[in-house]
């Protein structure tokens, strides 16, 4: 809501009274209650349903004397939505509703914030003509952004009529198939494909259900629903995913599929109760959108020599590590698909499994039946297999059994938990494998994390002197020394028209921040490092070195490490600086 002064607080709560929208008396009331808690007086009335927030709303621009608009009910054209992206929009509780002899008419909750409506100017490059909504209104139309939600809307509608009613009825399965409902989690599906988001978090809350969706790795709520419909919507889900629609006690974890703007789209329902309710993750795997091509991903230059040396070897093991969600398993698809041939037999053990290769076979881990990745893996073995990818190894069981695939003549994949390439080492050491038998397995190890993209709407700027300060101090040894040495560095690195090292400032670029590139970012690259075991590494394992030993030697050796990775791709416009800070901050 603006903010006024007390007069104008006065008057709005005068103009309320006289209109006859709310009772002096219980003005009056909550006036001394406000006093005690120290809430907000217009909050506080609408928060005690005395009046409602459109009515706060229209009383305030009045005495303010600025126009009102009631946005609770309005659709909005997509294209006028476009003017103003969604993170600008929310983060300024200000929506674009057109153009109008050439200035941009925006609602906006404070119309009085003058650096708000500046910096809406300087972004639109147009000036800014502000008109007062309400909190809801604005709601409502940040709910309309890049999708169709009249199905959600709809059910919105039914919930306190009929959702409601048939809730206190024992047959479930009946209110969740209704229409609306079934409408609504389509509505929401359909803008986490268009938004190429990868999770879906249904969140309840102790008066509402909150929908945030991660894109490009970032969490962005989009929805708030009613409390009333969790129920039938969790409900609809389960049923969807065939778990119990009665169990509200344990985690449940399912998957189905649905087809989306001609698109095939397998979704993994993990349900987990929570102190308001049922929290549901839905993970979203586009097979159509992922390109599964290690180049695409952003692997280049040293690190994608040392693993493309290791994948050609017969035998020996392929490690990669990150964090969860850094894009592990994604990798090991691209380098399946780099070696896979009618030749060989190529057999993965994952869980689950996300992403189906014709001439692969796959197999999904069963726990509850007894199939399990050390289970599994001896299986596996059994079936004269060539190339064998496993999931992820997470005991030393499953670490021990890798070894001797690899031992054995086969070609072995799988991906670990840890922070860096080097840190595999040192992890498996740990999970009891031999020292010498690591050092003769290992061929390459891979660490990973994910940034995103620069936008390709783009503007250079020069970097800071902090920031060059930084350049040159992780990448000032690797980037040319003159003209001359920028061809060769360039193929080297993998990265062309590499600036020359030790500059005072270098050219950065900044993504322009619109509905499609929230942020001024639009899809993720991978920042890699990749360690061919050599004799001098395996000396080091054998001696039981650490992992920032590892690293050393292998930097010596001419390693790119993910930091150095990430500042050359912000250098050749790919991502920025501070994205590389984000993810990779922790790192050498």
């Amino acid at each position: 809501m603006a903010l006024l002064t007390k007069d104008g607080l006065d008057r709005v709560i005068q103009l309320l009274v006289n209109e006859g929208l709310v009772d002096a008396n219980e003005v009056a009331t909550v006036q001394q209650e406000v006093i005690q808690t120290k809430q907000p007086l217009l909050a506080t009335l609408s928060s005690k349903k005395l009046v409602n927030n459109e009515m706060i709303a229209h009383a305030t621009a009045t005495v303010m004397g600025v126009p009102y608009v009631n946005l609770k009910d309005v659709e909005m054209d997509q294209n006028v939505l476009k003017l103003l992206s969604y993170e600008v929009a929310e983060r300024s509780m200000a929506v674009p509703l057109g153009e109008a002899n050439g200035q941009m008419v925006v609602a906006m909750l404070d119309v009085g914030n003058v650096q708000a409506v500046d910096y809406l100017s300087t972004l639109t490059g147009k000036p800014v003509r502000a008109v007062m909504s309400s909190s809801d209104g604005i709601q409502a139309v940040l709910n309309q952004y890049k999708g169709d939600f009249t199905g959600v809307q709809q059910a919105v509608k039914v919930t306190n009529r009929e959702v409601v009613q048939k809730a206190a009825s024992s047959n479930v399965k009946t209110i969740t198939q209704d229409s609306p409902i079934s409408k609504a989690l389509t509505s929401i599906l359909e803008f986490a494909v268009k938004s190429k988001a990868s999770d879906v978090h249904i969140e309840p809350l102790e008066n509402a259900l909150v929908i945030r969706c991660r894109i490009d790795g970032v969490l962005r709520k989009f929805m708030e629903l009613p409390k009333a419909i969790e129920p039938a919507l969790v409900s609809r889900i389960k049923i969807l995913s065939n778990l119990k629609i009665d169990e509200h006690r344990i985690p449940q974890d399912g998957q189905f599929a649905v087809m989306v703007s001609d698109k095939e789209v397998d979704l993994r329902i993990a349900i987990s109760p929570v102190v308001w309710g049922e929290q549901v993750v839905i993970r979203l795997l586009d097979k159509s959108g992922t390109s599964m091509e290690i180049e695409a991903m952003g692997m280049t230059g040293r690190a994608l020599r040392a693993v493309m040396q290791g994948i050609s070897r017969p035998n020996g093991m392929i490690l990669t590590s990150g964090p969860t969600g850094s894009g592990k398993s994604t990798t090991l698809y691209a380098l399946i698909k780099k070696i896979k041939s009618e030749r060989i037999n190529i057999v993965t053990l994952e869980d689950p499994v996300e992403y189906k290769m014709d001439g692969v076979n796959q197999i999904q881990v069963n726990v509850d039946a007894g199939l399990t990745f050390a289970s599994g893996l001896r299986s596996i073995l059994r079936q004269d297999p060539d190339v064998v990818m496993v999931g992820e190894i997470r005991d030393s069981e499953t670490a021990n059994l890798a070894v001797q695939a690899s031992l054995t003549g086969h070609l072995v994949f799988s991906t670990l938990h840890t922070n860096s390439a080097a840190g595999i080492l040192p992890r498996l050491l740990d999970m009891g494998i031999e020292p010498f038998l690591l050092a003769s397995t290992l061929n390459t190890v891979i660490g990973q994390r994910l940034v995103r993209r620069v936008a390709q709407k783009r503007t250079a700027m020069q970097s800071t002197e902090m920031q060059t300060e930084e350049i040159n101090n992780i990448v000032g040894g690797l980037l040319p020394k003159s003209q001359d040495e920028v061809p060769e560095v360039s193929e080297d690195l993998g990265y062309a028209g590499l600036p020359l090292a030790n500059q005072n400032s270098y050219t950065l670029v900044k993504g322009v921040e619109d509905q499609e590139s929230p942020g001024g970012y639009s899809g993720r690259a991978g920042l890699y490092e990749a360690i061919d075991v050599d004799e001098d590494i395996q000396k080091l394992i054998i001696s039981h070195a650490t992992s920032a030993e590892v690293m050393r030697v292998a930097k010596e050796k001419g390693t790119v490490t993910m930091r150095q990775d990430g500042m050359l791709k912000a250098l050749s416009g790919i991502t920025t600086m501070e994205e590389v800070n984000r993810v990779a901050s922790d790192l050498a």
